[in-house]
């Protein structure tokens, strides 16, 4: 069908249906007149609606039309109390942006090694075995160590030998020359440096633990032959855990070393571990544009385990704003309003969204503490218009205050 052909079947229609409102709904000329049409016009288009008939229809449109002006003028000059929008609502409070941060993190062991043996050889001896404790300086295991007390019997031999002979030849320093003497002292203090090394070598046969930790599982039996790249054992000292974790850009100001954390661990769930920022990292990463932030947590009852995954949280002062109920907030073509009420009447407020949670709204507006706010009966509220709060609200607010 074309188009001037839908647009006078649309018209057809829409006279149609005000013709039938008008003849047929009680009081159209009434609504006509007080939508601001001319009486002249009213009368023409709804005879019957006027009552011609009646001799008393002047009179009675004369008295509604003087009931209409008295509503108008009630209504321009706020109404009374009967008049006034019922509304429910709410006192503006102080809310916080940003005051907590959410992260997850993965822990470690604040000291971990991983025992290498410092020589080539066969295991001899294992003394340990998985979650002893140990101290730093605790042989965990020995190799074969024959040839290194062989070499270390024959530095010994050396040495006494230069030493009788460095001591000879001080005592007839008439018969021998001072170069003999300076030779003797040179061999002397050579074999006890081979004496040095040959205990060395002996020494370092044993594998010994660098720091104080719990064993772990120890992958290497008796006989086995390893080298100084095969580790014996890991040592974890778990006395205290380091959680590493990533934080999002805009916190790069504000975290710093020394700010209290709380920690989570999965498998630990409700249990809550105090702690404190570490370390904090030099730089962004700019693929996930996040900051590294590393926690040092206690563990002195020994619950956590390095490799454990922590739920972290951070609480920051942030910047306070005007909280108020997310069912306030309206939008019109200017952007997002409240109501606030003051002295019974009903007036707009612009408001700037900073941040929605579950429960209010951050805003940033002209508001203070104690503002009423209108959350029901919004669809009736208008600039200036009188309204009463509701009791409900009214006992709401006393209760919430105590």
């Amino acid at each position: 069908m074309a188009f001037w052909k839908q647009f006078i079947l649309s018209l057809i229609v829409i006279v149609a249906g005000f013709a039938a409102w008008v003849f047929f709904v009680p009081g159209a000329g009434d609504t006509m007149r007080d939508a601001g049409i001319p009486n002249s016009i009213v009368s023409k288009i709804a005879p019957k609606t006027e009552g011609t008939a009646d001799a008393d229809a002047p009179a009675a449109r004369a008295q509604g039309q003087q009931r209409g002006e008295g509503q108008g003028q009630n209504r321009r000059n706020g109404g009374g109390r009967n008049s006034a929008i019922l509304v429910a609502t709410q006192a503006v409070v102080q809310g916080v942006v940003n005051d907590r941060l959410n992260a997850i993190g993965t822990g470690d062991a604040i000291r971990s090694v991983a025992v290498t043996p410092q020589a080539s050889g066969t295991i001899r001896e294992i003394l340990i075995k998985s979650g002893d404790r140990v101290k730093a300086g605790q042989v965990l295991a020995t190799l074969d160590s024959e040839e290194q007390v062989i070499a270390r019997g024959q530095a010994d031999v050396a040495v006494k030998a230069a030493v009788e002979k460095s001591n000879l030849y001080h005592n007839i320093k008439s018969s021998v020359s001072r170069m003999d003497v300076f030779d003797s002292e040179i061999a002397e203090q050579g074999a006890r440096l081979q004496l040095q090394a040959a205990e060395l070598n002996l020494a370092r046969r044993n594998i010994i633990a660098p720091i104080d930790g719990i064993v772990g599982i120890v992958p290497v039996n008796i006989g086995d032959n390893v080298t100084t790249s095969i580790p014996i054992v890991t040592l974890d000292d778990r006395s205290e855990i380091l959680v590493d974790f990533w934080v999002p850009e805009r916190f790069a100001n504000t975290v710093s070393v020394g700010q209290p954390v709380e920690a989570m661990s999965v498998a630990k769930p409700g249990q809550v571990f105090s702690g404190m920022v570490e370390a904090v990292d030099n730089r962004i990463d700019a693929a996930s544009r996040t900051l590294r932030l590393r926690a040092k947590i206690g563990n002195s009852s020994d619950e956590l385990r390095a490799g454990m995954s922590f739920s972290v949280s951070m609480k920051f002062a942030g910047d306070k704003y005007p909280a108020v109920d997310p069912v306030s907030v309206q939008w019109d073509s200017q952007g997002s309003f409240v109501w606030q009420v003051n002295d019974d009447k009903s007036h707009k407020v612009r408001v700037s969204v900073v941040q929605r949670n579950p429960d209010f709204v951050l805003v940033k507006a002209d508001l203070k503490d104690g503002d009423k706010i209108v959350t029901q009966g919004l669809q009736r509220v208008r600039e200036g218009g009188a309204v009463r709060v509701s009791a409900d609200t009214a006992a709401n607010a006393e209760v919430a205050t105590q």
